[in-house]
């Protein structure tokens, strides 16, 4: 009776879910999304585990290698994190010597970051494998092909606007 009574109490203290047609939903195209990001991710993490790091350091070596000279809050704001979460990685990049960071041009105060060497190398590292799995999925695709899936990509990561609309009514 104990049991069932904090089972019932932990669920009074989840916020009400919203009435789904499980019809609605493509759990097809979900797991597949899934299994996708399963793959597209194993090969860097299994590069970064011999050097003990993680997917957060992959995103910010990934980035800056990318866009080098790019602000700490433009890679802030690209990521989507605190600057907490940033801090502590951006630190281990530094001091291993895979990002430098400098003051900037015109203002001292703005800190622009750099691959070195090293960083770049390890950024080429990881995409490759990747690179190679995304030209293995795309092989036989039409241009027109291709660019429906970087369409339908584009598509992913922008902000669901019924969500943002969700989130304000919903106080």
């Amino acid at each position: 009776m104990a049991r069932q009574s904090a089972g019932k109490a932990a669920r009074k203290d989840m916020p009400e879910m919203p009435v789904v047609d499980d019809k609605t939903i493509d759990f097809e195209t979900i797991e597949l999304l899934f299994f996708a990001y399963r793959d597209f991710v194993s090969d860097p993490d299994a590069i970064l585990a011999k050097i003990g790091y993680g997917r957060a350091h992959h995103r910010v070596v990934y980035f800056v290698s990318r866009r080098p000279g790019m602000t700490v809050a433009d890679l802030l704001n690209i990521l989507q994190i605190t600057k907490q979460s940033l801090a502590r990685v951006l630190k281990e990049l530094i001091d291993s010597g895979y990002i430098r960071q400098m003051a900037g041009p015109a203002d001292r105060r703005q800190r622009r970051l750099y691959p070195t060497l090293a960083g770049r190398e390890l950024a080429l590292a990881l995409s490759e494998p990747q690179s190679r799995r995304i030209e293995r999925a795309l092989d036989g695709f039409t241009p027109e092909m291709r660019e429906g899936v970087r369409r339908f990509l584009e598509g992913m990561s922008r902000p669901d606007p019924s969500a943002a609309a969700e989130q304000v009514g919903g106080d």
